[in-house]
């Protein structure tokens, strides 16, 4: 009888085990998501919020289902194949389709670095009085050692942190002001195209699905260990994957709409154009009175540093994948690809004049590239010699290649307009 009892206890917590196994594959989704609740999105969110109120909510909304729909995606490649996306196209791709493409997500990550780099060193202005150059050339060094000394884990959780510090000032801070919630609601499901808002819609669709989270996702999603010859594996790793996708991408919609909705309340309503990310801090006044501006500064502060630190990750993911190799840190071209993207975007900070519309721009230019990385992340996990069994379906593929080509169809309007 006792040993039934034991046996019997044993199975119990195993029961229990098995339901807490998701818990262990959160962590990758939280690592993309803080991709793109960076200072470019800030500026972003805020332009938008502050030059149009509520009526761009939209693009949020469809930003975030094809960011979940590609993210989603992307990690299936990473799970079944075991190579990253940068990996994956060297490998089955001729050289002429996949050096071109690969190329330009690396100028896509450096657009991505150097939006990063720029919020940590307006953050480090605002509170210590640094000049910009100065604060850029410090949030740069502190990631490089970042990178260079810690491994997945530590900077998963530390990520993890920065992100529930951001999120949380914002979405409280919802029940504070006063929100036109019907306003709210049809910004959210009825896409608009007001005059002029083409550069600030194309910032907002690039601020939240960015190319180099693509190559990220399929990279860090292979920090889980499991076995990838065992079918039952794979399985459990894809339904546990989606969660983490799902889970991880609703709050960044969450977040990136609290923005845009404290903007067009705060800012929108009082016709106050945000040129400045400075500017922002009153968002938080409502509920930190004077210390908003401090609180506000920490809170960009670390966006820019987890949000560098996971664009350096990226860029290092996609050089590595040029030579077929993984990401590691110890590995000369990840070493590389790390230092390229960082050191190019802090040169490039030297040249610019207005940091806000700089954060501005360079999410525009994610926007531009993030067809041609979606046309090829399609056609790789379309194919049944790269994914085998697991290869899309044919209304799978259909939604994706959708998705690749509304982005494109926004590029085109962009440049008419």
């Amino acid at each position: 009888m006792k040993n039934i009892i034991q046996d019997l206890k044993s199975k119990d917590h195993k029961r229990y085990l098995g339901g807490l196994d998701i818990f262990r594959y959160i962590g990758p989704g939280l690592l993309v998501t803080v991709g793109f609740i960076d200072p470019g999105n800030w500026a972003s969110n805020f332009a938008a919020g502050s030059d149009f109120g509520y009526s761009l909510l939209w693009i949020v909304t469809l930003s975030t289902i094809m960011l979940i729909i590609l993210q989603h995606n992307v990690a299936h490649l990473g799970i079944v194949t075991g190579l990253c996306l940068s990996e994956a196209a060297t490998k089955y791709t001729p050289k002429w389709v996949s050096r071109p493409i690969l190329g330009t997500a690396i100028l896509a990550s450096i657009s991505t670095s150097l939006a990063e780099i720029l919020g940590g060193a307006i953050a480090l202005e605002m509170l210590l009085n640094i000049p910009i150059i100065w604060g850029s050339l410090l949030t740069t060094a502190f990631v490089i050692i970042m990178l260079f000394t810690n491994s997945y884990k530590k900077i998963e959780r530390s990520i993890i942190a920065f992100v529930s510090v951001i999120g949380l000032s914002f979405i409280y801070e919802l029940f504070l002001v006063d929100i036109d919630w019907p306003a709210a609601m049809k910004g959210w499901t009825t896409p608009s195209f007001p005059s002029g808002s083409m550069l600030i819609i194309m910032s907002v669709l690039g601020a939240v699905v960015m190319p180099h989270n693509l190559f990220l996702h399929s990279e860090v999603i292979q920090s889980h260990e499991y076995n990838k010859k065992d079918d039952s594996s794979i399985k459990r790793v894809l339904k546990y994957e989606l969660f983490d996708t799902l889970f991880s991408m609703i709050i960044g919609w969450a977040i990136n709409s609290a923005m845009i909705l404290l903007a067009a309340a705060t800012f929108f309503q009082n016709q106050i154009q945000v040129d400045e990310l400075q500017q922002a801090k009153s968002l938080l006044e409502p509920l930190l009175g004077n210390n908003a501006a401090i609180v506000f500064a920490l809170a960009l502060l670390m966006a820019g540093i987890s949000s560098t630190i996971t664009s350096g990750m990226a860029a290092g993911s996609i050089f590595a994948g040029i030579f077929g190799e993984s990401y590691h840190i110890k590995d000369s071209h990840s070493q590389a690809g790390v230092l390229l993207s960082l050191g190019i975007a802090l040169l490039m900070i030297f040249f610019i004049n207005d940091p806000f519309k700089g954060l501005i721009i360079s999410q525009m230019i994610l926007s531009i590239q993030l067809p041609f990385t979606v046309f090829l992340q399609v056609s790789l996990t379309s194919s049944h010699k790269v994914m085998g069994k697991y290869a899309n379906s044919r209304w799978s593929s259909f939604i994706l290649y959708t998705i690749a080509f509304i982005v494109s169809i926004l590029n085109i309007m962009l440049l008419f307009s």
